[in-house]
């Protein structure tokens, strides 16, 4: 495969999009759920320091991935995809079928990190 620079600088802005160490695994989890709070995002990821879930969230509303809505019983928010974001499941789903083919396992450690 030999790659254009338009084939690369679209492989670049995925990469902004998904290249940060837990965004793959939020998207993951929102793509399960229509909407979601942020304790349960941050529960479900599982060891992500809320500073570092806060500016992926961030980060993923500015890119238009994500929606942060009010809710209507409390000062809490609540999150889901946008249809951007939806778009991004089937390379999500491409990232789990190739971690499963390949079993996954050696690259934990570095994963958790």
């Amino acid at each position: 495969m030999r790659a254009s620079n338009d084939s690369l600088r679209y492989v670049r802005a995925a990469t902004a999009v998904l290249g940060d160490k837990w965004t793959p695994q939020l998207l993951y989890v929102l793509a399960d759920c229509e909407t979601t709070r942020f304790c349960k995002l941050q529960d479900s990821v599982g060891g992500i320091n809320p500073r570092t879930l806060s500016a992926r969230l961030a980060s993923l509303e500015e890119n238009g991935i994500i929606e942060k809505t009010p809710t209507s019983t409390s000062s809490r928010c609540e999150y889901q995809l946008t249809q951007k974001g939806r778009g991004l499941l089937p390379v999500i789903n491409r990232m789990e079928t190739w971690a499963s083919h390949y079993d996954s396992t050696p690259y934990q450690s570095s994963l958790s990190k």
